[in-house]
């Protein structure tokens, strides 16, 4: 059997994104990555942990054979060869758990659809004999295959699109000069009054709750690495139901929250608005009512307005208030609904608008760990008014 590894230390294996993007070493795109040095580290961890850390329940095994399908199912050949390979250096004889059928199934759906996987699904899972510790890893698994195919699906039409002529846009008299400042710079759209509440097509700006599906841990059962992990995390993560259903796999959740926070909040690269607008984008593409009330607050917080959102509820299809805003909506829907089709066509506005890969590698990103972090909030649990939870 494989042995865990000390998922701490991926950083220093092979980089799995790098290698089925086919990037060329010393490349633009390796060195724009590299701009963002933890998000490549905890995304590598995260691949190793999610593998090969002792789940009672869930074997290394059949932890490949379920990334193979889900590869598969997102139309993702050179990943789905690479779980492939690592399958094939199993022990063999190794047999298959009676849940496998159920796993598949349920990975299967969430890949390709996460607004069906509701709590009847979860509920097979279970019938299916898989214990909750289980069933968290195999949700972060999925997820973070949901997130692994997308950012190198879009690495490799950033490749594409490096090679291709930028036409000037529209709105812009050169190739380098945007067509508009970035999402929240622009005065004349600021609002100083308090945000009014928006509920459009089931999703809202209000503040909601979130219940587990799961059993979320005890905190007084938890060990010495659960304890460490909650208090890295969130400060409200000793009380959150998200996190204590995700404490069960504490390494999962360390490196996942690396990656996440480096995403989102580092500085440089691209303004935080615009990280915000591609999560919500993605969020409501989703169905993700509860990651869509968080990101609409915050992008209402850095943007100083709120007409994005509302729009992003309408339709995030044609969601923005501008060129730029508009571009990058569109660019983190089709990350979402076709990441197996992403081409040049896809990054060529966002370069026309005089993003460069930085700035663009920090939207795929966004959109990208929202794939992950959907197919958690909206597939382990539901969200809840204040009201409900009272």
């Amino acid at each position: 059997m494989t042995p865990p590894i000390d998922a701490d230390a991926a950083a220093g294996t092979a980089d799995v994104i790098d290698t089925a993007a086919g990037l060329a070493p010393g490349g633009t795109l390796p060195a724009a990555r590299r701009f963002r040095t933890t998000v490549v580290a905890a995304t590598q961890a995260s691949h190793d942990a999610l593998l090969y850390e002792t789940v009672p329940g869930l074997s290394t095994a059949d932890r490949l054979r379920v990334a193979v399908h889900c590869c598969e199912a997102a139309q993702a050949p050179r990943l789905a060869a690479h779980y492939r390979v690592l399958l094939g250096q199993q022990p063999a004889g190794e047999a298959s758990s009676p849940a496998l059928p159920a796993m598949l199934t349920w990975a299967g759906l969430l890949t390709t659809d996460p607004r069906r996987g509701d709590r009847e699904a979860l509920q097979a899972l279970q019938a299916a004999g898989l214990p909750d510790p289980a069933i968290v890893a195999l949700a972060q698994m999925v997820a973070f295959l949901s997130y692994q195919t997308r950012v190198v699906a879009g690495l490799v039409a950033m490749e594409a699109a490096l090679v291709t002529p930028v036409p000037p846009s529209p709105g812009s008299t050169d190739a380098g000069t945007p067509a508009s400042a970035p999402a929240g710079a622009s005065a004349k759209s600021a609002s100083s009054g308090p945000v009014p509440a928006i509920r459009l097509n089931g999703f809202t700006n209000e503040t909601l709750g979130w219940r587990s599906w799961l059993a979320p841990l005890d905190v007084a059962q938890a060990s010495a690495l659960q304890q460490a992990v909650l208090n890295e995390s969130h400060p409200q993560a000793r009380t959150s139901a998200y996190y204590l259903t995700l404490i069960h796999q504490p390494l999962m959740l360390r490196h996942r929250s690396a990656a996440y926070n480096a995403i989102m909040y580092a500085t440089g690269g691209a303004p935080r608005a615009e990280r915000e607008l591609a999560a919500m984008v993605v969020s409501v593409t989703n169905g993700c009512v509860y990651c869509t009330s968080v990101h609409a607050q915050r992008f209402a917080q850095l943007a100083r307005r709120h007409d994005t959102v509302e729009q992003v509820f309408r339709n995030p299809a044609t969601a923005g208030v501008d060129e730029r805003e508009r571009a990058i909506a569109a660019f983190a829907q089709a990350v979402t609904l076709r990441p197996h089709a992403l081409a040049a066509a896809d990054v060529l506005p966002l370069r026309q608008l005089g993003m460069g890969a930085e700035q663009i590698l920090d939207v795929l990103h966004a959109a990208a760990i929202f794939g992950w972090a959907n197919r958690l909030m909206h597939n382990l649990g539901e969200p809840e008014s204040p009201s409900d939870a009272a």
